[in-house]
């Protein structure tokens, strides 16, 4: 029996399970690197506006919120967009800026077909490129991204926590030409 799998573009309706999801995953995924009170002070129902925002009224008119779903239940979802780094072609280069799986529902599938859906959508909006920041010590995403033709271009960044301490991060890149 095959499961009833799908991506989509994200509706307003699923902000609050996207927020439940991005609580959790950040819990799973930085709890060593980002302090807990940062990750305590998550507000679920503050995400769940910003996110609904992001999908009915996006900053950019090539910005998009896609979803990965199991029959009508969010297992995951992404935020594709134009790249801003100064480096980059906003017209030529796409950006995977938010990217994530339900915790309990990795390693099913949801990860490779939403990525594929970002992809075609950034193609679709006939970016050339595309480029994704990861934390530099992040190897499970890194291997699966590799695998799936990324390659790191050589930028890198720290981003600052409010305590002082900083999350080190690479950039990968790939062709959608």
């Amino acid at each position: 029996m095959n499961a009833d799998v799908s991506a989509r573009l994200a509706w307003p309706d699923d902000a609050s399970t996207m927020a439940r999801i991005q609580v959790a995953a950040w819990h799973a995924n930085y709890a060593e690197l980002i302090p807990a009170a940062e990750l305590e002070a998550l507000d679920p129902a503050q995400l769940a506006e910003r996110w609904a925002m992001a999908i009915s009224s996006p900053k950019e008119a090539r910005m998009r919120v896609l979803v990965a779903l199991e029959r009508a239940d969010v297992r995951g979802f992404t935020l594709v967009h134009p790249s801003y780094d100064p480096d980059s072609d906003q017209v030529a280069d796409g950006e995977i800026g938010e990217f994530i799986v339900d915790p309990e529902h990795q390693r099913e599938g949801h990860g490779s077909r939403l990525l594929q859906a970002a992809i075609d959508t950034l193609s679709a909006d006939k970016f050339t490129r595309a480029v994704w920041w990861i934390g530099s010590t992040d190897d499970a995403l890194r291997r699966f991204i590799s695998e799936s033709g990324w390659e790191p271009d050589g930028a890198h960044r720290e981003l600052a926590a409010e305590d002082g301490s900083t999350i080190k991060q690479i950039r990968l890149h790939t062709s959608l030409g």
